[in-house]
């Protein structure tokens, strides 16, 4: 369903034993908003709501928000280091469009809430 690479499974393993918080788990979502419609989540969290589906990739435990699944599903995130620094890349099968720096996207059947850039 959801593929994290190699590259980005250590970094986000990296970052994790950085917060020294116990039970702390990758939570990935999508919102509205952003310049394409629709904006990524990504982030740390210990709390699970009831609609979380929990799956476990590259040794990560991994947490959905049910509803943005949808969005979701098919997605690639990788790590990637630059001459800038480094980040996180997701390849979304599902986008039909997206913004300039990829951190927004709308699918063929939704728009969601498009912002100004």
């Amino acid at each position: 369903m959801i593929a994290i690479s190699e590259n980005a499974s250590d970094k986000i393993k990296e970052m994790l034993a950085e917060q020294e918080i116990p039970g702390l788990f990758l939570r990935l979502g999508v919102a509205a908003g952003g310049c394409s419609g629709f904006s990524y989540n990504m982030g740390f969290d210990d709390e699970r709501k009831e609609s979380d589906r929990e799956m476990e990739i590259n040794g990560l435990k991994v947490v959905i928000e049910e509803e943005s699944l949808r969005f979701l599903k098919g997605v690639e995130i990788d790590f990637q280091e630059s001459a800038m620094g480094g980040g996180f890349t997701i390849h979304n099968p599902n986008a039909v469009a997206t913004c300039g720096c990829g951190s927004s996207f709308r699918t063929k059947d939704e728009e969601g809430v498009p912002e100004e850039c």
